[in-house]
């Protein structure tokens, strides 16, 4: 027989208790389902992108400095561009 699960005053008290207790011992995880999500659409698209190798070079020893990931720091660069060129008082 499982556990009845207490009732929480906060938001935190509940936190709380589940960092330290084990929901097996509350609940039957047999029963529970998968939720189907069909409406969820990746944000972002994989593109290919060829550049010189020194342009690359360049761009990691940047994002090393920064300690950005330089596929983060190239979106950065590349955002910052296209919002001043599309928006020129804004930028």
């Amino acid at each position: 027989m499982k556990k009845p699960v207490p009732t929480f005053k906060s938001e935190a008290a509940e936190r709380a208790f589940w960092q330290t207790h084990d929901s097996a011992d509350y609940m039957d995880w047999s029963d529970a389902a998968t939720p189907a999500l069909p409406n969820l659409k990746s944000t972002t698209r994989t593109i290919s992108l060829r550049l010189p190798e020194p342009l690359l070079d360049d761009l990691k020893r940047l994002a090393n400095k920064r300690d950005v990931p330089y596929q983060s720091l190239l979106k950065t660069f590349l955002a910052d561009r296209i919002k001043a060129e599309l928006h020129p008082a804004k930028s």
